[in-house]
C-alpha cells in the first residue's frame, strides 16, 4: 500500500509541476542571477509549491484520520505560505524565522515532542521543560539546513529523497507505519520535482520548497527515532549529516570572519567543490554520494553493536575532517591532517 502512496505522489508532482512554473512566471516568483548564485539565466522559482500539494492530495487520500495528519499538514501549510511569500518579495530573516517558529508550534501542540530517551545501560534521560525547546531546536536546524544547501540543480531535491528513502526504509523495520507512508509520499513528490530539477534545471524549489522540505524531514525523523535510545537518537543526525555539516561549518566559518550568521556566502560545499574544478553536474552527484555514504552508515549504526558503533562514528568524523579540509570549506589554510600526512612523507 506505501508502494501506492508514493506512486500516487511522484505522478501527481510530475503533473502539478509544470503548472507551478506557469504560476511562477505570472506572478514574478523567479530567481534572479548574482555574484553568489551559480545559474545565469532568470529562473522561475516556487517549485516546492507542486511537492506540497503532491504530498497534500496524499496524505488526505491516504492518511484523512491520523491524529497527526492535520497538525503535520497544517504546519506544513504555514511553512509553505512563508517560503511562497519569501520566493515573490523576500522576506527578512526575522519574518521568515517567525513563520517557522509558528509552524512548528502547530506540530508540537499536536503531539511531535521528544519527551525522552532511553540510556544503553538502564534508564532514561527524562527533558521535562526542555521537551518543546529542544523539538523546536532540531526542527527550525534541520528547515534551515535543507535551505541552506539548496544551491545547485537537484542539490537539495536529491539529497532530501536520499534522506526519505532512509528514514521511510528503517521505518519499515520499527513498524511506525505512519512515518512508513508519509516517508514515501514526500519521497514521491520530491523525485517527481527532479525530474525538472536536475541539471539543467526547468524551475527552482525556492525556499517554498526548501523549507518544506527541511521541515518535513525534521517531523518524520523525530516521529520515527523520538523516545529511543541515546545511540539512536544519533540515527537522524547520521542521515542529516551532509545539511547539518554543512551549516555547522558555515557557522564557524562566518564566527571566524567574524560575519552575521545570518550573512550569506559562496563557501558552501558545493561551492568549494565548483571551485576545485567539478562541474556542476559532478558536484551534485558527488554530494549525493557523500549522503548516501551518511545514510548507509546510519543503516549500519542500527545493526552494530556499541563497540561498532563508536568506529562507525569515528570513521565519519574522520571523513568530514577530511572533507573540510579537502574542499576548504573553513578556510583554505586549516589543513591539520592534510599537514602531518606531508610533513611525515616529506621526512621519508
Amino acid at each position: 500500500m506505501e508502494y501506492k502512496a508514493l506512486l500516487f505522489c511522484l505522478i501527481a508532482s510530475i503533473l502539478i509541476t509544470p503548472l507551478v512554473k506557469k504560476l511562477a512566471v505570472k506572478i514574478g516568483a523567479t530567481d534572479q542571477p548574482n555574484h553568489r548564485k551559480v545559474h545565469q539565466i532568470v529562473m522561475p522559482r516556487l517549485g516546492g509549491l507542486a511537492i506540497f500539494l503532491s504530498f497534500a492530495t496524499g496524505m488526505l487520500f491516504f492518511f484523512p484520520e491520523s491524529e497527526l495528519t492535520w497538525p503535520i499538514l497544517i504546519g506544513a501549510t504555514i511553512i509553505v505560505i512563508t517560503g511562497v511569500l519569501d520566493d515573490i518579495m523576500e522576506l527578512s530573516p526575522k519574518l521568515k524565522l517567525l513563520g517557522q517558529l509558528v509552524a512548528t508550534g502547530v506540530v508540537v501542540s499536536g503531539g511531535v515532542v521528544v519527551e525522552f530517551i532511553n540510556l544503553p545501560f538502564g534508564g532514561q534521560i527524562e527533558f521535562g521543560i526542555l521537551s518543546i525547546p529542544i523539538t523546536v531546536l532540531w526542527i527550525v536546524g534541520i528547515t534551515n539546513a535543507i535551505n541552506l544547501i539548496d544551491g545547485l540543480d537537484g542539490l537539495a531535491a536529491g539529497v532530501s529523497s536520499i534522506a526519505l528513502l532512509t528514514i521511510s526504509g528503517m521505518a519499515i523495520t520499527m513498524g511506525n507505519v505512519f512515518v512508513v507512508f508519509a516517508g514515501f509520499m514526500m519521497l514521491g513528490a520530491t523525485v517527481g520535482f527532479l525530474v525538472y530539477n536536475f541539471y539543467p534545471a526547468k524551475i527552482f524549489m525556492g525556499d517554498t520548497g526548501a523549507l518544506f522540505l527541511g521541515f518535513m524531514i525534521s517531523v518524520l525523523s523525530l516521529l520515527g527515532f523520538k523516545n529511543v535510545t541515546l545511540f539512536s537518537f544519533i540515527i537522524p543526525v547520521i542521515i542529516l549529516g551532509v545539511p547539518i555539516s554543512d551549516t555547522l561549518f558555515a557557522i564557524v566559518r562566518r564566527v571566524l570572519q567574524k560575519k552575521p550568521l545570518s550573512a550569506p556566502d559562496k563557501s558552501h560545499l558545493h561551492h568549494c567543490l565548483i571551485n576545485l574544478g567539478y562541474s556542476h553536474p559532478e558536484t551534485v552527484l558527488i554530494i549525493y554520494a557523500v549522503a548516501s555514504l551518511f545514510s548507509l552508515a546510519a543503516v549500519i549504526f542500527t545493526k552494530t553493536t556499541m563497540f561498532g558503533a563508536a568506529i562507525v562514528l569515528f570513521c565519519l568524523v574522520l571523513m568530514i575532517e577530511m572533507i573540510v579540509e579537502m574542499t576548504g570549506l573553513i578556510g583554505k589554510n586549516y589543513r591539520p591532517i592534510l599537514n602531518l600526512i606531508r610533513d611525515y612523507r616529506t621526512k621519508r
